[in-house]
């Protein structure tokens, strides 16, 4: 748990997904130290002194793009920063979740107070106080592809500082300018270099990258619990969770999965009932949950770690080292984000149709004691029956929207960015998957327990009983046919709000349960 009073400082402490979340929640406060001023201050002089001796440099005294050769006079050089943010503001779609804008705010925010992008210190000061106050811009969803930094919407994320644009406002959109009347504030005015700076980034790709890592995790987390309520029900062997089964092909993601199920049945009647049964294998998907699960979580732990290198990287262009050195680079590409965040979007989509095929499973009516359709009474009564039928239609979507954005490019910029990363389109798919994912593991919950109901009087281990008995305080058992999503909607809000989560922990440090799972810290951190 975060302290309350915790601070962070920008562009000097170590970034990571949580922390990010954290300062857009307001359980973080960022600051700037003084050291960290004079180092931004310095950068900004540094960009004044390149523009007093004329020596032509990108972004700074030429034109921008293919216009990379068209020297800009001194008198000029503020004119081109306003200029480019308008020109570029060419947004278009429904606007980002406000949380991600924010969080474009503080990951840009962090990125420029490591003082090699020649903002001014009034700049960044008036971008923390949006993000202190909670006014955040409004940024249109599509028109980014990700290389030479995510332009339109960055560009849009900065309209504010100018008076333009539009932003959220104590729950409602307003206009920079009715903000400017209110606040009595004026627009910046943007030095050399400033306006570049800004939108020359992996802002919007990282931000969707953040709240990946977040809500697949969560996912991730649940996807086990879930499989193992649903492998009660169904009777499922806890041999392929054994130690010694996974030593042998030591994959980190599947040992540490295959130790979360073993913490999770620990002293349960239903196993030790059919201990001698005859059944010698279980279908796959509950069989291979280490393996299925193990897999989904090592490409999100792909994901995690080469993010927290980019959130605490500077990414814009040029960078300024000093007076004497300015380096054009490619530091703005967003190509190692948007690989990963393709590989996370099928990790979630496989986590989707797994889940998807264990609920059909229990629909089947093979294992002994559980009805077909997970009800008593059918025939007049279809059961679970078409729950599976939503879950089979949100799998295959997402399976649809597996296709890696950032196998995609099309160049830009009349032929000087002639490849581009389309890692902004990464990060959006990447969100809609995770977000029907959500849905399918709600529906397996409701599926799981209903099938769990089946085996009382007995019970299983501590944790998934104590899960059962309060989502029957949500959820009743179906004893016959009903309004099935208003069923599915309480169980979406439980996996979106990780309520499940917060029980087991609970449930885990009263009972002084211990995961004894290898790797708790690579795959339970972020």
């Amino acid at each position: 748990m975060l302290d309350s009073t915790s601070v962070f400082y920008y562009g000097e402490d170590h970034l990571t997904a949580k922390k990010a979340l954290a300062i857009a929640q307001g359980t973080i406060t960022g600051k700037l130290l003084d050291t960290t001023k004079q180092k931004i201050t310095k950068s900004a002089r540094a960009v004044a002194h390149i523009v007093d001796q004329g020596h032509p440099v990108y972004g700074i005294n030429t034109g921008f793009g293919p216009l990379c050769t068209t020297k800009i006079s001194k008198e000029e050089t503020q004119i081109l920063q306003v200029n480019i943010l308008k020109s570029h503001s060419v947004g278009v779609g429904e606007p980002i979740a406000k949380d991600l804008a924010k969080l474009m705010l503080i990951l840009k925010t962090h990125a420029l107070a490591k003082g090699y992008s020649g903002i001014q210190l009034t700049t960044l000061k008036r971008i923390i106080w949006h993000i202190e106050h909670d006014v955040i811009p409004v940024v249109p969803s599509q028109g980014s592809v990700g290389a030479s930094g995510d332009l339109a919407p960055l560009s849009h994320l900065f309209l504010p500082l100018i008076g333009l644009g539009k932003v959220h406002c104590k729950g409602a959109i307003i206009s920079t300018e009715s903000l400017f009347k209110t606040e009595k504030f004026k627009p910046i005015a943007l030095g050399p270099k400033e306006g570049l700076a800004l939108i020359n980034g992996t802002q919007f790709i990282a931000a969707h990258a953040v709240k990946v890592v977040s809500q697949l995790h969560n996912c991730l987390k649940q996807a086990d619990i879930i499989g193992a309520m649903m492998l009660e029900g169904l009777q499922g062997s806890i041999k392929p969770f054994y130690k010694e089964l996974h030593e042998l092909r030591p994959f980190e993601g599947n040992q540490h999965v295959a130790a979360r199920i073993r913490t999770l049945l620990k002293g349960s009647e239903i196993l030790e009932d059919h201990a001698n049964c005859e059944r010698v294998q279980d279908p796959y998907s509950l069989r291979c949950i280490p393996q299925i699960h193990g897999a989904s979580r090592a490409a999100w732990l792909h994901l995690k770690e080469l993010l927290e290198v980019e959130l605490n990287s500077v990414t814009d262009n040029p960078i300024v080292i000093d007076e004497q050195l300015t380096i054009s680079g490619g530091s703005f590409h967003g190509q190692p984000l948007a690989m990963a965040l393709d590989y996370a979007t099928l990790a979630a989509s496989e986590l989707g149709n797994v889940s998807d095929r264990r609920i059909y499973l229990a629909l089947e009516g093979n294992s002994p004691g559980v009805p077909k359709l997970l009800m008593r009474d059918t025939g007049i009564n279809s059961g679970y029956m078409i729950l599976q039928y939503t879950t089979a239609a949100l799998a295959s979507e997402n399976k649809g929207l597996c296709f890696p954005a950032s196998a995609d490019s099309i160049p830009t910029s009349l032929g000087q960015e002639d490849h581009v990363s389309m890692g902004s389109i990464s990060g959006r798919k990447a969100l809609q998957v995770i977000g029907n994912l959500e849905k399918i593991l709600a529906i397996e919950l409701l599926t799981a327990a209903q099938a769990f109901e089946f085996r009382k009087p007995l019970k299983s281990g501590v944790i998934l009983d104590t899960i059962h008995q309060f989502l029957r305080t949500k959820v009743a058992f179906a004893a016959k046919d009903r309004v099935f999503s208003d069923d599915i909607e309480i169980a979406i809000t439980i996996i979106q709000q990780q309520q499940i989560l917060n029980l087991v922990e609970k449930t885990m440090n009263e009972k002084s349960i211990l995961w004894n799972a290898p790797f708790e810290d690579k795959f339970e951190t972020y």
